[in-house]
């Protein structure tokens, strides 16, 4: 994903000066970063949601400030803490426009060339620098805070979804077992570009998707992934 640059699009709150904000401060109800879409609303999102994988790629979750957000964005601090809240709510609200500027899926009317388009925009995505670094930060902050996990299951659930229609497109081809479950063939197909990112030293290349798309292919044409009790 990448988000153009943009221009210090509001000046530090008046409030700033006067007291200090804090991650104590009430968090806005409703879902964080979708007040008055557009306009004003989108430029401070955008470049907090930029400043945000910026300070991720370089520090991890562990060194995620909200107040270093602000400043890097350039926008008020206390706009940043009613509109988040807290460095979870803000890495969710991340996955969310990660997962709405993820490329649409494929429609070969192929299976294997449909496994094979979204094995390499895995590959492509987690093989690239600011990219892998992203992930392998959300990743690792998921595993200590259940936020940040929930927001990594939907955003992960959202691209099964969006691809799973290949797999049943085959299954009404012919080409599979009726009962295969089209979320756990996507699923298989990114499992072990996933497993060699963050275990080991590998390139993360295009033979490697290939060799993922083949396997998990192979396998649901096999029945290794039809539906329990089915």
């Amino acid at each position: 994903m990448a988000v153009e640059p943009v221009e210090p699009v509001e000046s530090a709150d008046p409030a700033d000066s006067a007291t200090p904000d804090s991650p104590g401060t009430p968090e806005i109800p409703g879902t964080p970063g979708t007040v008055r879409p557009g306009g004003r609303t989108a430029r401070v999102r955008a470049a907090v949601l930029r400043a945000a994988e910026d300070a991720l790629v370089e520090h991890g979750f562990g060194g995620l400030d909200l107040g270093d957000l602000a400043q890097r964005a350039e926008v008020g601090r206390t706009t940043v803490y009613r509109r988040w809240g807290s460095s979870a709510a803000l890495v969710a609200d991340l996955l969310a426009d990660m997962a709405e500027q993820s490329l649409p899926r494929s429609r070969s009317g192929s299976l294997a060339e449909d496994l094979r388009a979204n094995a390499r925009l895995v590959q492509r995505t987690l093989a690239d620098p600011r990219q892998g670094a992203l992930f392998r930060a959300v990743i690792v902050a998921a595993n200590g805070d259940p936020g940040t996990a929930e927001a990594l299951r939907h955003f992960y659930r959202r691209r099964v979804e969006e691809w799973a229609p290949c797999v049943t497109e085959a299954v009404e081809r012919g080409e599979l077992p009726s009962d295969t479950d089209p979320f756990e063939v996507i699923r298989a197909v990114s499992a072990p570009l996933y497993y060699r990112m963050l275990t080991t030293a590998e390139p993360l290349d295009e033979p490697a998707a290939d060799r993922a798309a083949a396997a998990a292919e192979a396998a649901a044409r096999a029945g290794a992934y039809r539906r329990q009790g089915a």
